[in-house]
């Protein structure tokens, strides 16, 4: 059984909407997993998962894993790091409140898709996360360019302007160190609008440093993965599950 608690408000920041997250809980969660929605950090909502498939969070939380989607502000409200630090305080509201609403578990995990990908990453590389997953996810903005995306406006419009300095203040790739949590790359490998080249990026860098990641390419995939039906999206979700599962069962 999946109890739903929807519209909990993790954080009051003065002169901006109150920010909430839906909880999907079941009954013996191994871990609790901090989801993040794409929509170019322009658009998007806690309550839609990715792509179409029927029930995402539901369908998530029965395997085993507690699911907070969160909202964060978006860049027509504020400019980054502001989307970075609700996703914090989000994780920090849940660090000490989770017990309240049946999660169990000290193990945390993140999932992000697109924009929610590139959030997820900067989280986990912060710290306080045992793995994470991204699809889709742009990881260096300041190469964006040279990887033949054109219209950079969702970008300029996170980080304040087209500064180079910005940009790679605001890059995943950059903020690769040695004991960051493990990675699961998911990206389909004919994405113009987020290159392929964003995930292979992250895990070279990732690599180099010693941390394990995994790129998973989607052959033929575009943004958003479009392409695949509900069965090839769930083996997807089945993947990413199990790769989060795995961070958090204790090691013989």
């Amino acid at each position: 059984m999946i109890t739903v608690h929807r519209e909990v408000v993790y954080a009051r920041v003065p002169g901006y909407r109150p920010l909430a997250l839906d909880l999907y809980v079941p009954e013996k969660p191994a871990a609790l997993c901090l989801y993040l929605h794409g929509g170019g950090w322009r658009v998007g909502s806690r309550t839609v998962g990715p792509g179409s498939f029927p029930s995402f969070f539901e369908h998530v939380a029965e395997s085993g894993l507690a699911v907070a989607s969160i909202d964060y502000r978006l860049s027509g409200e504020a400019r980054f790091p502001a989307q970075l630090d609700d996703v914090r305080a989000a994780a920090g509201f849940l660090a000490g409140r989770h017990a309240d609403f049946g999660v169990t578990t000290e193990h945390t995990v993140a999932w992000g898709v697109s924009a929610g990908g590139h959030l997820a990453a900067l989280a986990g590389l912060g710290g306080g996360f045992e793995a994470v997953v991204c699809w889709y996810a742009p990881t260096d903005l300041g190469a964006l360019a040279a990887d033949g995306v054109s219209d950079l406006s969702r970008e300029t419009a996170l980080v304040g302007g087209d500064s180079l300095e910005r940009l790679t203040a605001a890059s995943p790739v950059h903020h690769v160190h040695a004991g960051a949590p493990p990675f699961l790359l998911v990206h389909g490998d004919a994405d113009t609008a987020v290159p392929f080249r964003q995930s292979t990026r992250l895990a070279g860098a990732l690599h180099d440093h010693g941390v394990p990641a995994i790129v998973e390419p989607v052959p033929g995939g575009t943004h958003m993965l479009p392409e695949l039906d509900t069965a090839g999206t769930a083996i997807l979700i089945k993947q990413s599950v199990d790769f989060l599962l795995d961070a958090a069962r204790p090691t013989a």
